[in-house]
């Protein structure tokens, strides 16, 4: 409904109620050295034209116009504007939980197409109707572990990105976990057998975070051997041309799906994508949306295989998840839906041809190097003679945006940049900024 905001008339009638002088005495028992003796200045008030202006002028602070080579786990790859038509349509503009089913057919049933179209393109039994993002996603897939198993430590490959590593770091500080790290070897997972005790979980990432293919069947032959669940944060662009997360025998499968549908905010929004076996169902966090019929025999959409109240548990609960990104779920099904199998194995190819194109580019610098050999997608790291954040300033004064610098989160690699290439970037763009990285680098 539309605000209406009080009258004096409401106010005095409200007061009086209270038995009350005047607003003054509603604020009575706080202490005065919190009370601020003054109006806030907010000045005078601007027309709507003005404001617009305002706003314009300050916007044109941002360098938007850049040209987008990071990654790192949000990617600059082009939405459709079908996505925006249909999710600004007043029925979805609205993340509340539908637990009236009678009165939230449609978008419930838009929460079932996204959860069949994630399923399909990841081959997984079960997926939830979405949640925060990438990182939450995956601390929840090592809490749906531990539960499973009853054990309390996890192994972890640092090729996972390091936002996902400080989130679940933060769980596990809380929960008394063990966090054992595994290190990359030549841009790969090496998984440690006899460090420390038994994992609930094997977690790795697929494509990792220096864009490098893992090996599928060697973290998941790890957690059998362990008896631990194997967990991978999959990037759903790359499903295209990369072999699924169902077909490979995952247990739990989590991503970021910013890039299904999402534009680049500001780092955000996220949507974290979660999808598990039917062994392991009872144990997925968030909501699940099933299709059913009424007693009419109509196909019904409706909210199950879980309790409201298993929100509501405190430290019993089996989840922290009390709500979620819908609308971003919405956009992730709509930009599937116009993608298709063909749409997404092409994304996926264009984005591969072009990374490595120029990383051919690049490697003809001199003092540029693959940072590793291994096979890559569309994001891969080099190594430059220049310091990378210097690198990165001067890449901004050309108009783009070259990748992200790796030694913070990385120390083995001091000179690493991080460099992502979309189905968006034209030959044009991507000779532009080889040419733009040699001049930077000669002027160095």
């Amino acid at each position: 409904m539309d605000f209406t905001p009080h009258t004096e008339q409401d106010i005095a009638m409200m007061l009086e109620c209270l038995g009350l002088r005047d607003v003054d005495d509603l604020f009575a028992h706080l202490p005065i050295s919190v009370l601020v003796d003054r109006s806030p200045r907010v000045g005078e008030g601007v027309s709507e034209a003005e404001l617009q202006h305002m706003f314009a002028a300050w916007a044109r602070s941002n360098r938007s116009d850049l040209v987008c080579f990071a990654g790192g786990g949000y990617y600059d790859h082009y939405v459709s504007p079908t996505v925006k038509a249909l999710t600004s349509r007043p029925e979805f503009v609205t993340a509340y939980t539908p637990y009236q089913a009678e009165v939230s057919q449609g978008m419930l049933q838009i929460l079932y197409e996204y959860q069949s179209m994630v399923c399909g393109i990841t081959e997984m039994d079960i997926t939830n109707a979405s949640m925060y993002d990438g990182a939450t996603a995956a601390a929840e897939a090592v809490n749906a572990a531990i539960l499973a198993t009853r054990r309390s430590a996890v192994w972890v490959s640092l090729g996972v990105s390091p936002r996902i590593r400080e989130t679940i770091r933060t769980l596990a500080t809380a929960r008394d976990i063990e966090m054992v790290e595994h290190p990359l070897v030549g841009g790969r997972t090496v998984w440690a057998t006899d460090a420390g005790p038994e994992p609930a979980a094997v977690l790795w990432a697929q494509p990792n975070y220096l864009g490098v293919v893992e090996d599928y069947d060697d973290a998941v032959a790890t957690a059998r051997q362990h008896g631990a669940l194997a967990v991978v944060s999959y990037d759903p662009m790359t499903l295209g041309v990369l072999r699924s997360p169902g077909s490979a025998g995952v247990d739990i499968a989590v991503g970021e799906g910013q890039a299904l549908g999402s534009s680049l905010s500001f780092g955000g929004p996220g949507l974290g994508l979660f999808s598990i076996t039917t062994k392991h169902m009872r144990r997925m966090p968030g909501r699940i949306i099933g299709r059913t019929v009424d007693r009419d025999g109509a196909t019904a959409y409706v909210m199950t295989l879980r309790a409201r109240e298993q929100d509501i548990r405190r430290a019993k609960a089996s989840s922290n998840i009390c709500s979620n990104e819908a609308l971003n779920a919405v956009a992730a099904a709509v930009q599937l839906g116009w993608l298709g199998p063909n749409g997404l194995a092409e994304v996926g190819e264009q984005s591969a041809q072009k990374a490595h194109y120029l990383a051919e580019r690049l490697e003809q610098i001199p003092g540029v190097q693959r940072a590793n050999e291994a096979p890559f997608v569309r994001e891969f790291a080099v190594l430059l003679p220049m310091e990378p954040e210097i690198v990165i300033e001067a890449m901004i004064d050309r108009g783009y945006l070259a990748g992200i610098a790796l030694s913070k989160d990385y120390p083995d690699l001091p000179g690493g940049l991080l460099i992502a290439v979309t189905e968006r970037r034209s030959r044009e763009e991507l000779d532009g900024y080889a040419d733009a990285m040699k001049e930077v680098l000669a002027n160095g």
